[in-house]
């Protein structure tokens, strides 16, 4: 965010400390009844930022919902994006898996492509361009990033009793994704790399799709753009190059690497 100037920056901080709000609740402690109760009045507070009549809600002012109404009243925000990001942690909280990767897609589509399209009303496109022409790159760009999310944590997540990969696409290449006594992944090695770097290679698939929004943004948007993808193209790129390592451990870049991916967008160099 500190590659944008300091209005866009603002209105992006509001943007994705609300998203963070919802994630929190998803990913909390407390019984699932309890966390889908917080994600409806989540959407009730969206209701009343998007609302001219309902603005401001009840009770204690919420310096969140605040920066979010300001943000939105001077940028394009498709606040209703946020809905999508609700339906999608409401379906970690419940479990939900997926048979095909057309249901994970909507899901990848619900919890990032949501944060693709809220981030774009930020950064608007150049003259000329319509921002709605723009909104499925962003969305296709936030797809790679999820995939490379759910690739980067399946040990964790089973190990919290979720599963994100397809069922057809564990049955095509014999896996299960069951752990031992220990918390290690029990299929055959071989089978889980082949796993990994197809579904890497599906990410990449979408990363050359989303990519194509830098064409559409301003300079310091497309190199903030850039950056955050970057940072995740070179995740992904260690996960293809070792599954095994992957899927033992959580993987990260170090912060000198980030920086230089963020250096490199910033100069127009990253690829």
């Amino acid at each position: 965010m500190r590659l944008l100037p300091p209005p866009k920056r603002h209105a992006l901080s509001a943007v994705y400390a609300f998203a963070r709000r919802i994630d929190d609740i998803a990913d909390g402690d407390e019984p699932a009844g309890r966390r889908l109760a917080r994600l409806r009045e989540a959407r009730s507070a969206l209701d009343a930022v998007r609302s001219a009549s309902g603005w401001p809600p009840p009770g204690p002012e919420d310096p969140v919902l605040v920066a979010l109404r300001h943000a939105s009243l001077h940028h394009p925000i498709p606040l209703r994006a946020f809905g999508d990001l609700i339906d999608g942690c409401a379906a970690d909280v419940r479990g939900t898996r997926y048979a095909r990767f057309e249901e994970l897609l909507t899901y990848c589509r619900c919890v990032a492509g949501s944060i693709g399209r809220l981030s774009l009303g930020v950064f608007g496109v150049q003259d000329g361009r319509d921002l709605r022409e723009a909104e499925p790159l962003a969305d296709a760009l936030g797809v790679a990033l999820q995939i490379t999310n759910i690739l980067r944590d399946v040990r964790e997540d089973r190990l919290a009793g979720r599963i994100y990969l397809p069922a057809e696409d564990l049955d095509r290449f014999g896996c299960t994704l069951d752990v031992d006594s220990s918390g290690g992944l029990t299929d055959p090695p071989d089978r889980l790399a082949a796993l990994v770097r197809f579904e890497a290679d599906r990410a990449r698939s979408w990363f050359a799709e989303g990519m194509r929004l830098l064409a559409v943004l301003d300079g310091r948007s497309a190199a903030c753009t850039a950056a955050m993808a970057g940072i995740y193209r070179c995740l992904l790129g260690r996960i293809a190059a070792d599954p095994a390592g992957a899927l033992a451990a959580r993987l990260s870049l170090p912060p000198w690497r980030k920086a230089m991916v963020a250096a490199g967008a910033l100069a127009g160099t990253v690829r």
